[in-house]
């Protein structure tokens, strides 16, 4: 019997089998398609079980999700933004498999908290700064869900004076302000010609005047949603990991000044903000801890 780690983003899905050790091997991955969703990744789910039997699947899925019904509504899903009963649907391909489900924030956390910056504290929060911007919280050393398994959407943190209009209908959240999609959109709606939040930090390197100006930008805003959350949840660690997040010195230098800026209280003068050191697949690193830990739990 095997244990299957499985992760729902939102361009990509990608899904192994779990270790002994909770590490996930025989990895695969798929685009997500406009269409046929849960056929892909059933397809998915199959090709890597195998013929063996499963007994525990953790999911970890770009959100919002619902734990308490299973479901998942990913925004840059189309065909399941008004949600999707994916527990239900794991559960009717492999029955008698215990499915926990959690969104990708959390799992992050879990990663962090299990095999990398978080390990061995008690209170810290995990980021992932990308196309967009998520989170989970270790608090008391124990994975913080919230009501409907949504706590550390920090993403959704609005920072002062913007009025940028986020994909999730609200207006000034960080994620419309630092991801790397919006300031790309922000660079090029201000003359530059890149693309991508690659190009934008290799320009930005380079000198580009447009460049620096959007990484100081969304360096700045990443710096106060930080403050923000240090201060509500009373955590000493952040650890920060992400494509757009390896962009460097024109968007850390910007973030630890406005860290320096808001984060005076003296609970948090301990507070540290750290590149995070696993390199790819935390989701999938979550995944795996939730997979696992059920079948202890339930044992």
């Amino acid at each position: 019997m095997i244990s299957v780690a499985l992760d729902i983003g939102a361009t990509k899905f990608a899904a192994g089998v779990v270790d002994a050790g909770q590490r996930v091997r025989d990895v695969r991955q798929i685009a997500v398609p406009k269409q046929g969703v849960w056929d892909a990744c059933r397809e998915l789910l199959l090709g890597v079980a195998g013929q063996e039997r499963v007994g525990a699947v953790g999911i970890g899925a770009a959100g919002p999700v619902d734990v308490r019904s299973g479901t998942t509504s990913p925004l840059n899903i189309q065909e399941w933004s008004s949600g999707f009963a994916l527990v239900d649907a794991v559960r009717e391909l492999f029955p008698g498999a215990g499915v926990r489900l959690a969104v990708d924030g959390a799992c992050l956390a879990l990663a962090e908290h299990h095999i990398g910056g978080l390990r061995g504290v008690r209170d810290g929060l995990a980021m992932t700064v990308s196309s967009g911007i998520g989170g989970g919280i270790i608090s008391d050393g124990k994975l913080a869900l919230g009501r409907t398994g949504n706590a550390g959407h920090v993403g959704h943190i609005v920072v002062p004076g913007s009025r940028e209009r986020c994909g999730c209908g609200g207006i000034g959240c960080v994620e419309a302000v630092a991801s790397g999609m919006s300031s790309v959109r922000w660079a090029r709606d201000h003359g530059w010609t890149g693309r991508s939040g690659i190009e934008l930090a290799q320009a930005a390197h380079g000198g580009d005047a447009i460049a620096l100006a959007a990484l100081e930008r969304a360096g700045t805003a990443l710096g106060q949603a930080i403050s923000s959350a240090a201060a509500l949840l009373d955590i000493d660690r952040v650890v920060i990991g992400g494509g757009f997040a390896e962009s460097g010195e024109p968007l850390w230098n910007p973030m630890r000044a406005a860290i320096a800026e808001h984060a005076r209280l003296g609970f948090l003068h301990d507070l540290r903000v750290v590149p995070s050191q696993i390199d790819h697949g935390a989701t999938l690193v979550g995944a795996a801890v939730l997979a696992t830990e059920y079948e202890v739990e339930q044992a």
